[in-house]
């Protein structure tokens, strides 16, 4: 009999990961990335989430198991929070996972709780730029950042994707020793040619072409862009703005392109699959976001050769490959000055990406 039950198969190990949307952002391709590329031998992964979209379909389609919880939203709201945490309860009590790995601020802190009152023995907590570095008032922050502390300290581990993050999650009493920096990791990328990608989008313009990847939220700093796009119009700077993506901002940032009078320099292109593979077609990408961790595009950006103009929520140790410049959030000036020195001095060079995924998948599991 010994000998039997040392030759028997063990069963995998159930992973629940839970996000509050599954639409598609760097949150959600972290949980596909990590959902569909656990060694299936050691790993059954569940992905459980709020509000349904391409991350779900995705998922559906690799043959990844979801589970939709109806009740969980973004914003806050006490009734439907509440139903939310009851929801999440009862998705743990039938999945019955070894690990429960939250993402995304509402499903993390609803999440965390609901496993330790269902005594999940691992909960990750991975940690996509701490939400209270959002533009709120002192109250809303000061409640977010508690409510940050509270699901690092009820989570077995923190992981962050940032070494900027990880210096303040190093501040926090009780949770700083659980927090742990693993750099995000990709796969190998191949972009199409500069007149291919150009012609997949249209784009027959000569003037000096600008981008921007990324969901249209506030977050991600849209507004600040077109007001350096229109600072950049009136010293007579020639140039067009990509915007790739979509979201709930679309429409309002139409109609601030025209309050700005810049309509005719802006193409919104909407959502593409797989965007990063177009990154040729430009000569500079902008990241003008307000609240960041790392954006994958922002590697992706690097790897392609891009001159980089970005926010200076990023880490600075991006400013070491030469090709990156930082600006403070608030300086649109700043901003149109830096992607105007961007636009007349363009380099030539490639960088390899700081990690893969399969680095970024073992040190995770590491935490499993």
């Amino acid at each position: 009999m010994k000998e039997i039950n040392q030759y028997r198969a063990v069963a995998p190990k159930k992973v629940l990961f839970l996000i509050t949307k599954a639409t598609w952002g760097g949150a959600q391709r972290y949980v596909f990335d990590l959902a569909t590329h656990l060694p299936k031998d050691e790993f059954e992964p569940v992905v459980a989430y709020g509000v349904p979209g391409k991350l779900s379909d995705d998922l559906k389609r690799a043959g990844v198991y979801t589970h939709e919880i109806p009740a969980l939203g973004r914003d806050v709201a006490i009734i439907s929070d509440i139903k939310s945490l009851l929801q999440i309860i009862r998705c743990i009590k039938k999945v019955r996972p070894d690990v429960l790995h939250v993402n995304s601020s509402k499903a993390a802190a609803l999440g965390a709780l609901a496993g330790r009152l269902c005594g999940v023995q691992r909960i990750i907590f991975t940690v996509h730029g701490w939400p209270f570095k959002e533009d709120r008032n002192f109250f809303a922050r000061k409640l977010i950042h508690f409510i940050s502390w509270f699901t690092a300290f009820l989570s077995h581990a923190t992981i962050v994707v940032s070494k900027a993050d990880e210096k303040i999650g190093r501040h926090m009493p009780f949770p700083k020793k659980k927090i742990h920096y693993i750099s995000l990791g990709i796969e190998m990328l191949t972009f199409l040619s500069r007149e291919a990608a150009a012609d997949s989008l249209a784009i027959t313009t000569d003037v000096p072409r600008i981008v921007t990847i990324g969901e249209l939220t506030k977050n991600k700093g849209h507004r600040n862009a077109i007001d350096a796009i229109a600072e950049l119009k009136d010293r007579h700077i020639p140039c067009t703005y990509y915007i790739i993506g979509d979201g709930e901002l679309r429409e309002e940032l139409e109609e601030y392109a025209l309050e700005k009078g810049v309509e005719a320099r802006i193409v919104f292109c909407g959502f593409i699959e797989n965007a990063s593979r177009l990154l040729k077609a430009f000569d500079v990408f902008v990241l003008p976001s307000i609240k960041e961790g790392t954006p994958y595009v922002l590697i992706e950006a690097e790897i392609a050769g891009l001159p980089i103009v970005a926010t200076n929520v990023i880490d600075t140790f991006w400013t070491e490959s030469g090709i990156v410049t930082l600006v403070p959030v608030v300086s649109t000036s700043l901003l149109a000055q830096a992607i105007e020195r961007a636009i007349e001095q363009p380099i030539d060079t490639t960088v390899q990406p700081f990690s893969t995924l399969d680095k970024m998948l073992k040190k995770t599991i590491d935490f499993y």
